[in-house]
């Protein structure tokens, strides 16, 4: 679900596994134990079932060594906790989750996350927040992020910004 958005040009999700302050990786076991964790919740996200979906992503989490915010895994197995939560309607535990994610590596300006981050905040009536968030979604990743959910969080978006010159979002 979530992982394509970690994904740097043609590097393996393996890589990505590294913490960001050492040239130290997951043994291949942690990392496909943690990868396995993620594909079967992903497998109960797209059935919407998402506490069970839940449940598996934080075993995932859970594998991860101390200290848990040097693992780029960890950004994405938070997104895919915070993607379930938003999913399942608890805009809440996702906000919360979400907001953890962005103290891993690569979070700052995932246009993924700052997407769902900005439509939880939208959901609990945080708009300003809502709006950073979702704006740097969209500098991110353009219109497109904003295409496969709800309209409402794109039009919520362009009462916030201003319009381009092209006259096209």
């Amino acid at each position: 679900m979530v992982f394509d958005w970690f994904r740097k040009g043609n590097k393996p999700a393996a890589k990505l596994a590294a913490p960001a302050s050492s040239s130290t990786e997951l043994s291949d076991e942690m990392h496909g134990e943690i990868k396995r964790f993620c594909a079967e919740g992903d497998k109960q996200a797209n059935v919407k079932q998402f506490a069970a979906a839940l449940t598996l992503y934080w075993r995932a989490f859970d594998l991860l060594p101390e200290p848990k915010t040097d693992w780029v895994a960890g950004t994405w197995v938070l997104a895919a906790i915070g993607d379930a939560n938003f999913l399942g309607g608890d805009f809440e535990a996702g906000r919360d989750n979400l907001t953890s994610a962005m103290h891993y590596p690569d979070a700052i300006g995932n246009p993924f996350l700052h997407l769902r981050l900005g439509q939880c905040q939208f959901e609990l009536g945080a708009l300003e927040r809502a709006a950073d968030e979702l704006s740097r979604a969209y500098m991110g990743a353009g219109a497109e992020i904003f295409s496969k959910d709800d309209p409402k969080y794109f039009e919520f978006l362009k009462t916030r910004l201003q319009r381009p010159e092209s006259g096209q979002w």
